[in-house]
């Protein structure tokens, strides 16, 4: 159980290659990874079930201590993952919205555009099924399917176990497409090289402000559906500058993955040869 933000036990967490392979449901290594993830994981978890007086409310010290340990626990496994993706020169984008704002959109458009320019699997995380997972399949890229159940984020552990079934090259790239939530998986450390965060048009241009520790976390903001300006209330300059007083070094995008507008922008972003600067003028006039 994550005190943390309230979800589900992580033990109903899946993991699967969609191949017909048992889900991976222990923290298990099948491709016998030179892995920095030896398993003695801090994993047991302090549950806060010892409670002499459960219905003593002066327990809300012991809550905070215990959330702090959860975290301190996954930023631990976290330092692991990035120091594994370092060494091999992987680089693992993280990629969060709220449910519906177009991840798998973007990422379909973006690995059947990039094709084999881009060397690169996904990593699918969903409280259940594996329709997301499917779409990218269908573009013949590797991705693993991990189920969450009552989970609304992924964290460093999850993650490990995706790249133990993913067996990434060295060198590749490696899109992390978290759980459908714009709060819980700001939290979570995953050891990541970049967080990515992606809203739409139709969510309201308010929701920096409204969420600002997934904003704050954030090495790119995309506005995706800028094809729907015309017909939705969203101010472009107004949410970029609400995300300029919470993190003032974001990078800034405005693009369609539907339609494909300032998508070179964000290409060149993944290539890493275009200023932020740059960028932000580029999306900013398309989006206009």
């Amino acid at each position: 159980m994550c005190t943390t933000c309230g979800c589900g036990d992580e033990t109903n967490t899946r993991v699967s290659t969609l191949d017909g392979i048992q889900p991976i449901v222990e923290h298990q290594h099948p491709h016998d990874h030179a892995h920095p993830h030896d398993h003695d994981h801090p994993h047991d978890h302090a549950h806060p079930h010892d409670h002499t007086h459960p219905h003593d409310h002066d327990h809300h010290p012991a809550t905070i201590t215990l959330e702090q340990n959860l975290l301190a626990k996954n930023d631990l496994l976290a330092a692991r993952n990035r120091g594994w993706l370092a060494g091999r020169g992987i680089r693992a984008l993280n990629i969060m919205s709220s449910p519906g704002a177009g991840k798998t959109t973007l990422l379909v458009r973006t690995l059947t555009d990039l094709g084999g320019h881009l060397q690169a699997g996904v990593i699918e995380g969903d409280q259940e099924t594996s329709l997301d997972a499917d779409r990218i399949r269908a573009v013949g890229r590797p991705v693993i399917q991990i189920n969450t159940g009552a989970g609304c984020h992924l964290d460093a552990d999850m993650l490990q176990r995706g790249l133990d079934a993913l067996d990434p090259q060295p060198g590749s790239t490696v899109f992390v497409e978290n759980v459908g939530n714009l709060v819980c998986p700001a939290l979570f450390d995953l050891g990541e090289t970049a967080k990515v965060v992606v809203i739409s048009v139709t969510e309201g241009d308010d929701k920096p402000r409204k969420y600002p520790h997934m904003f704050m976390a954030a090495d790119l903001v995309i506005v995706n559906k800028s094809d729907l300006l015309p017909y939705v209330d969203f101010d472009v300059d107004e949410c970029l500058r609400q995300i300029r007083e919470i993190n003032p070094h974001a990078d800034f995008l405005v693009l369609s993955a539907t339609t494909g507008d300032g998508l070179a922008a964000w290409y060149a972003w993944l290539d890493g040869s275009t200023s932020r600067s740059n960028s932000l003028t580029e999306s900013l006039s398309d989006a206009h």
